[in-house]
Order: structure tokens, then sequence, then C-alpha cells
């Protein structure tokens, strides 16, 4: 419309003018219109070769002015000028921008390797239509079965199997997993549930390198006892044992001895590092994996006919009040004469047995009528400490499959699901003396100067959850001044370093802390800590997930399709003889307690959900506070209980429980 000597003002198809510096001016024309000029262009622009414009283009710096004069003719004008700069504007690889309106080709390399790119990426896009379509179709890639794990749960945006599943997800109006499933990706629901798992806690694999059990080269004393473990027979990994020796004299010894794998376990050796990539064993029905290799696991274990390496505490007890007169913690062998099966003796070994009450015919019925006598004085105590007493009102519940246990299950075999009342007698005898020894051990610690690994809680209050860390500070829910893990070091990763740190103090005595392995405010101690808790939350929750895959599996292979169930809140109910929570509508409004008759309406193997119907409201109501636990003020979030699977992928755009966990009664030792 007007210029001056370094800018004009230029009008707009839309009408509006704006002002332009002269320097900023490519290509000035009278005719054709803009807008006709640029649509001219644009189609002459996409007949240019090039090839063809690359090979005759000067080696030199050149205007696109000059490229049009050379490729269409001496005369070339706006139309084929604007051409020229569009084609080159929108060929990178072939020419590169060395000022305005200027260019320069490039090498004759770099073309070449372009050209492959872009056409790599045409094939990786006809790919994902190919795979795209594919699944719409209901057929599953192979490489997207390959990466459904990845794809499912820790998704490459940019990766073509991903695109595939997003692209035929939009295109179908179907649920990622859905798709997936209907196409074949998933081969059962079982195996999609542990090879999730594996996916994410086991990427390199379950194996372990072949690497030699070492050996305790200390001369070891040999304890005088007889010791003896209780644990359920399916138990490889046998961590404690017990002895009672001095009955009838006054003053009872009572000795707690804990498998030993730190004496021969080095701290930063090959066997440390696979334990601390592990930190615990990982429970399942019917196959575990273990924290340890199966060489190290059998040659550390307690098992009968054996004098075992083990830390022993004892306890020297006034066998009329029970007080502790003294305590002595030895490094030593252990002679292990039997390992007592709960599964075997808990409808043998009764509290009427154990009081006197009614015959005892099993063997050391003496020994274990103290232990018991001992226990129930201890949980006393702390539930004085405690100011409630604990209440275990739901069974434990075992699940079993009909298999012979030497492969991995496949999801289809027979199971059994039985219950044990938690508190049983052989349940409480272990559970105390474990929490004897975790909340001795960790006070000798602290008095000898060498941090620990310690567990603690604040209050009993709701919400107040147990923390892990280094200073020994109460555990309000135990009921003890200070309480640590230090008697499963052969499954828990925890109780290895607090068992290397008790070493020390037995070797070192008062100058244990500079002997240790490690030094107050270690970092290496907080990193443990904190990996540790990541990790056992992640197995915890597997584990209640396969056992909730397990316990719909059973619904189906007996044929229920009614269960009684007692209302929770927010619709939830629990089932009363399974370990089963599910939402059930109409029930929202029912006081917690509430007997109720619920309809199996249907279950969803992959992901977990269970859809109920209620039937009717049962007459006989349980007590307010049954179908809870305190289980030392760890609440359960109820909601997840009845959650099902939840999946990762975007289509849009590209608590436990310590008083519990100290038996080995519980499913997760087992």
């Amino acid at each position: 419309m007007s210029e001056a000597e370094s800018s004009m003002q230029v009008e707009l198809d839309s009408g509006k003018r704006v002002k332009v510096k002269a320097a900023n001016v490519l290509l000035r024309f009278e005719k054709p219109a803009p807008a006709d000029l640029l649509a001219e262009a644009a189609q002459q622009a996409a007949d240019i070769d090039l090839d063809l414009a690359w090979e005759f283009a000067p080696e030199a710096d050149f205007g696109f002015a000059d490229l049009a004069r050379d490729y269409f003719d001496a005369s070339a004008g706006p139309v084929q000028q604007a051409a020229a700069l569009l084609r080159l504007h929108d060929a990178p690889h072939y020419f590169r921008r060395a000022g305005k309106g200027q260019y320069r080709k490039a090498p004759e390399e770099t073309v070449k390797a372009a050209l492959l790119a872009i056409e790599r990426k045409k094939q990786v896009a006809q790919q994902i239509d190919a795979w795209a379509s594919d699944l719409v179709e209901g057929r599953c890639p192979d490489a997207v079965r390959e990466q459904l794990y990845r794809i499912l749960f820790k998704p490459d945006k940019n990766g073509p199997e991903y695109k595939a599943v997003v692209q035929a997800a939009k295109a179908a109006q179907r649920a990622p997993l859905d798709l997936l499933q209907a196409a074949g990706a998933i081969d059962s629901p079982y195996q999609f549930h542990w090879r999730r798992f594996l996916f994410d806690q086991f990427p390199r694999g379950t194996g372990f390198p072949d690497l030699p059990v070492p050996e305790i080269t200390d001369d070891l004393p040999l304890a005088p006892v007889q010791a003896f473990s209780i644990d359920d027979s399916a138990t490889t990994e046998i961590d404690d044992a017990l002895s009672v020796t001095g009955l009838g004299q006054g003053t009872v010894i009572f000795g707690i001895h804990i498998a030993a794998p730190g004496l021969a376990i080095a701290p930063d050796s090959p066997l440390d590092k696979i334990a601390r990539e592990r930190l615990s064993t990982v429970y399942m029905p019917g196959w575990k994996l273990t924290m340890l290799p199966d060489a190290v696991v059998r040659a550390y274990t307690l098992d009968e006919g054996r004098d075992c390496p083990a830390l022993s505490l004892y306890l020297h007890i006034d066998e009329a009040t029970l007080e502790v007169l003294s305590a002595e913690t030895r490094v030593e062998r252990v002679p292990i004469v039997a390992n007592l099966r709960h599964d075997q003796l808990d409808e043998v070994i009764t509290e009427a047995s154990l009081t006197g009450e009614a015959l005892a015919e099993y063997p050391f019925a003496p020994e274990l009528a103290f232990a018991f006598r001992l226990a129930r004085h201890c949980k006393a105590r702390r539930e004085q400490v405690r100011g409630r007493p604990e209440t275990f009102n739901r069974p434990d519940y075992s699940f079993r499959l009909d298999s012979d246990g030497s492969r991995e299950p496949d999801g289809s075999e027979p199971v059994l699901i039985g219950t044990r009342r938690r508190g049983a007698p052989l349940d409480l005898v272990v559970a105390e003396a474990m929490i004897l020894a975790n909340s001795h051990w960790g006070g000798w610690l602290a008095e000898c100067g060498v941090p620990g690994i310690y567990r603690s809680q604040a209050s009993l209050a709701p919400g107040v959850k147990v923390r892990m860390g280094t200073k020994p500070l109460p555990h309000a829910g135990m009921g003890v001044a200070q309480y640590t893990w230090a008697t499963s070091p052969l499954r828990r990763y925890t109780d290895l370093v607090n068992q290397w740190q008790i070493i020390a103090c037995v070797c070192h005595g008062r100058t244990a802390a500079l002997a240790a392995p490690f030094r107050p405010k270690d970092a290496t101690l907080f990193s443990i800590i904190s990996s540790f808790d990541a990790t056992y939350a992640a197995y915890n929750d597997f584990q209640h997930g396969i056992e909730r895959y397990w316990t719909l599996r059973w619904l189906e292979q007996q044929g229920v399709d009614t269960l009684d169930c007692a209302a929770m809140k927010d619709g939830l109910v629990r089932a009363e003889t399974l370990p089963l929570v599910l939402r059930v509508g109409g029930t929202e409004g029912l006081p917690r307690g509430t007997r109720v008759r619920v309809r199996v309406a249907r279950t969803d193997l992959l992901t977990l959900d269970v859809h109920g119907t209620l039937l009717e409201q049962l007459d006989a109501p349980l007590p307010p506070d049954a179908g809870a636990d305190d289980a030392g003020g760890e609440g359960e979030d109820e909601s997840a209980l009845a959650a099902g699977l939840s999946i990762a992928v975007e289509v849009d755009e590209p608590g436990d429980s310590d008083a519990s966990t100290a038996a080995p009664g519980g499913t997760a030792s087992s």
C-alpha cells in the first residue's frame, strides 16, 4: 500500500494492514492476487522434482529465484519463484537455509541418509496401520504380543506397537485391554497377572547367577539345647526356632534361635547384591520367589537333625513370675531336633492341653506349655502399654493348589482355601517370641551405639501408620519401646542387615559401632529403607491380587453363586468365609456389620472385578467390632480391597501388620 526507506505497509487478504520491514521482504509482485499466487505456487511446487533440482543446483549459496530461473525458465515469474521458495523450504534434507531466501544444497551422504529415514518412517507408518487393522479384526500381531506389558503399563508412546494399539482402540471404540483380550494377546488371566508382576519387578528374569554357597569359617560353639521350630509344612525358609531349659529349677532359660546367613554372606558380596536387589521373598499360592538362592537357603535354614549356625537370644526368666532376669545374645551352632508343623498340630496343641486342662500327647509338651504361659504374659503386658487389647476377629486364609509344587502354576489348578483363627496357641507362642527378640535386640543396638532398621508407630490414632527409620522409637501398635525386624534374615533383607549389626555387637561389645558394617547416619541404610518400603509394598500388593484371583477361581470351581457377607462402608461387603471384599449395590446405607446374603452375578479374572447383587438382609447381626481386626493400628484401605485392575494405556494422545507378620502362621510366610 505504501513504502518507506526501511519498511512498507502491506494489506492482507483479511483487509488487515501490517507494517513489514523491508529486509524481510523476499518477493515483490503486482499480480496475481496474493491468494491466487499462493494457490498456484503450491500446485507448481508439488511438481518440482527434488532430485533433479538438487542435481543441477549450484554448489555455492543460491537464492530461490535463481533456482526458479534454472528449473523453469529464465523468465520465471512470481508464481514460479514462490513455488521454488515453498519447495526449498519444505525439503531441508535436500537444501539447507543459508539466510533469508538463500539456500545451500546438502551433501550427497546427508541426502541419502535423510531419504532412507523418510522411507523407513513411511514403512513404520504402514506397519502401524497394518497392526491396527489386525487388532480391529481380532488378530494380535506377534510384535504387539511381545510388547504387551510395556504397552499396557510402561508405554513408550513413540513405539509403533503402542501407536498401533492406540489407533486400533480409537477405530474400534473399545478399551485397550478389552481390544487386546479379544485379539488373543492374553493367553490366560493368571499368566497376565504373573507376567505383569515379573515385568514390573523382575525385568531381568527370576533366575539366580551360579554362585558358590559361602561357608562359615569361624569355629562356633555348640549350644547345650534341644531346639524346635514351628512353621507350616510348605515352609522351606525356616528362620526361627525355640528352646526351653531349666524347667522346675526356678529359673528357666528361654532360647530364641534365628538362622544366621549373616555369618557367611558379607556386605557388598555378590550374594548380598542379589539379596539387596530382591529385598524379600515373594509369596503366592503354590509358588514363591526366594530372596536367596535355594542352595543358600538349604545351607542356613533351621532343618531338623542338623546343628545349624544361629544367632541366639537367651532370656533368663523367673519360672514363677515370668519376669526376665537377664538376657544374653550368642553366635553358635544350635541342634535343631524337630520341625513342628502348624497344619499337623493346630488341632492337637490346644489351649486346654497347654494349660493342663486336657492331656498333652505331643512332642515338647512341657516346653510348649511354658512358652504358651510366657506368650500370654508378654501379650498382656504389651496390651497394658497399648491401652487396649489386640483383637483378631478374622481368620487367616491359606491357599493350597492341587499340584506337586515343582513348577509354576498356570492358573487352572484346583484350589483349596482353608482357615486358621489368628492368635491360635502355636501362633501366639511364635509371635510373642519374635516380638521379644525384635524388641530386645532393637534396644541392645541402641545401647551399643550401633544403628539399625526400626519400625515405629507414634500412636494408635486413626491414620497413624507404621514407619521405618534408623532411630529406636516406640511402636504403639506393638506396645514396645522399640521394634526391629531381625528374625527372618532368610526372607527379608532388613532382617539380614540388622543381623549383621547385632553380630557386630556380639563380637565387639562396646566398640561395635566402629566395627559394624553400617555406621550412624549411614546414607546406605536410608537407601535400603526406601527401597525396601517400596518393594515390600509391591510384593504384598501382588500377593493380595493373586490371592483374589484364586478366590474367584474357587467360586468358579465350586459353583458358588451366593455368599453370606458383612456390610462394611460405602457399599462394600466382606464375605464371612472367604478372603473376599466386593461392592454390592443397595448396601450403602446399612450399618457396619450388618449380615447380608449376596448373589455373585459375574466375576472377571482379568480385572479381578466381582459384581454382586443384594438378595436379602439376614436376621442375626454381627457384633459391632466383628469383621475388623486391630492390627497394630495399621488400617486397611477398604476401597482398595474391592478394586479391580487399572490399565495405563492412554488413547487420547501419544499397610501391613507387625503383630501378624512376626508369626510364621500367616499366608505371607507359608
